[in-house]
């Protein structure tokens, strides 16, 4: 497993205390993006389809810590956009390290070598960089040449100094699962600590809607994967828990949990969850909490949520069966995800109301590489 003793501990520790208190719903990682703005244009992300406006928006200081405080999970995730254009990232970073929160700042890196220096190496800073693939795949996939190289050489210069590293790998319809173990190991070679992976979710606003995977295509994927790695006899560091890697080749038939991850924004409290973006918002964590219609979503509730099987929505699941299920978790994490025989049965899928048509701006890819910092 990818995750060191003192953050399995601490979080143990934490979702123990919330069994105890009876707790039905409760946060695991918030999802705090404090911009949407990026210098890439990836073909499976609309988080840049904003306006001009809306890009040039920027959590504070002061709301970013107060969100942490507010939803007082275990970890924080800073996804984006882009966390390293925002000028007061390393501010934000250490008010939230301050209080003993583990951060995980997600990066494409493309600014690291630069700014590094902002920050310092600490057990509970994670440096998270986002790599697709292999060099080919992942310029692919970021639409832009270059990119990879990049991302190596500041995970290189990142474990130099002492960061905790992670790859941060999104799995879309192209995927070559030999390519995959590949990469894998590739970088389980560099020496990052973690790998988080998960199947691409079917964004409305994405510049492409032909690269997503389906849920049986998931399934299939990822055990033809795991079959590889178990035949070289090579253990990949995932940062998941070894339930969710079991989900995701096809034993489980989980719910998604998107309270577990819940995700803070420019806007507010995005409802339900952090791939949903057009659900509307609350002012507050616990309004969010208590307003959110949380039956009409998940696959078998909302069309939206048919393909999905992202960490941010199942992790919490996988989680909870851990807990309720601790001798089953056991046997999954000495001996891997089973890779034969019948799969678990599907959850229903819902009819769509309607066509999605989306009109991505012309001129997207060509902002967001002009965008620099600032």
């Amino acid at each position: 497993m990818g995750i060191p003793l003192l953050q399995q501990y601490r979080v143990g520790k934490y979702l123990l205390t919330q069994k105890l208190r009876r707790r039905k719903r409760y946060p695991l990682v918030l999802m705090l993006e404090p911009l949407f703005q990026c210098n890439l244009a990836c073909a499976g992300c609309g988080k840049i389809d904003y306006p001009d406006d809306i890009l040039r928006k920027r959590i504070s200081v002061a709301d970013a810590l107060a969100a942490v405080d507010e939803c007082d999970a275990p970890i924080v995730s800073i996804p984006g956009g882009e966390p390293l254009i925002h000028k007061d990232m390393p501010a934000i970073v250490r008010g939230i390290i301050a209080r003993r929160k583990f951060v995980y700042l997600c990066t494409n890196a493309l600014l690291l070598s630069r700014k590094i220096d902002l920050y310092e190496p600490s057990p509970y800073l994670t440096l998270s960089i986002h790599l697709d693939g292999d060099r080919t795949h992942h310029d692919a996939s970021v639409c832009q040449d270059g990119v990879f190289d990049k991302a190596v050489t500041a995970i290189r210069l990142a474990l130099e100094r002492g960061f905790r590293v992670n790859v941060n790998c999104t799995l879309f319809s192209t995927e070559n699962p030999q390519e995959v173990a590949d990469f894998f190991d590739f970088v389980t070679d560099l020496g990052v600590e973690g790998i988080t992976v998960s199947p691409g979710y079917e964004y409305q606003h994405a510049p492409r809607q032909d690269v997503f995977l389906g849920r049986r295509q998931t399934k299939r994927l990822f055990r033809k994967i795991f079959t590889i790695g178990r035949e070289r006899r090579r253990k990949w560091p995932f940062n998941h828990s070894g339930l969710y890697l079991d989900f995701l080749a096809g034993n489980r038939s989980f719910a998604c949990t998107p309270w577990s991850n819940p995700t803070y924004n420019v806007f507010g409290w995005q409802k339900p969850c952090y791939l949903l973006v057009d659900e509307g918002y609350a002012s507050s964590f616990t309004e969010l909490l208590e307003t959110t219609e949380w039956h009409r979503y998940g696959t078998g509730h909302n069309a939206k949520c048919n393909n999905c099987m992202a960490h941010c929505g199942y992790e919490g699941t996988a989680v909870e069966a851990t807990l309720n299920h601790p001798l089953t978790a056991l046997q999954t994490f000495l001996f891997g995800p089973r890779l034969t025989g019948p799969m678990a049965p599907e959850l229903p899928y819902v009819e769509p109301e309607g066509g999605i048509d989306i009109e991505v701006p012309l001129d997207q890819i060509t902002r967001a590489r002009a965008l620099d910092g600032g």
